[in-house]
């Protein structure tokens, strides 16, 4: 009889933990941390500000993966692009202007300064080009 009440007792133990179990909610998946890209460039802080379009790569030089990044943007550099490299090392004002938080990050951004696009870590040669392109294609709505 002593068996039977202790087997219960168990039971009732794991009916309770079973329920306690179920009523929490569950724990929201872990999502990858998002690096801001600035929205808004002043183009006199870049070389060229006439020039119609800027390529700007926020690097660092301990950054093993910067050097990757600067390579795929120089081809694009042309009379209406202009391709910028930003070193932390060498302009740490402006990364804490615009709030560069990661490295590699590529912007891509118009006459005005408004940031047509924006990559933060790896940028494929492809994806950099297609973003001038459309970029650059797209009406300026002003």
């Amino acid at each position: 009889m002593e068996r039977v009440l202790i087997a219960a007792g168990l039971v009732a133990v794991a009916v309770v933990v079973a329920f306690v179990l179920r009523r929490r909610p569950p724990e929201a998946p872990t999502q990858p941390k998002r690096w801001p890209v600035p929205s808004q460039l002043d183009r006199a802080d870049f070389d060229s500000p006439e020039v119609p379009w800027l390529v700007v790569v926020f690097t660092s030089s301990t950054c093993d993966t910067c050097a990757g990044a600067i390579e795929r943007a120089r081809p694009l550099a042309s009379p209406q692009v202009v391709v910028q490299e930003v070193a932390w090392q060498h302009a740490k004002a402006l990364h804490d202007r615009y709030c560069v938080e990661a490295v590699p990050c590529t912007v891509v951004a118009d006459a005005e300064g408004v940031v047509q696009a924006g990559f933060v870590g790896q940028v494929t040669a492809q994806d950099l080009w297609a973003a001038v392109a459309i970029a650059r294609d797209t009406p300026n709505p002003s």
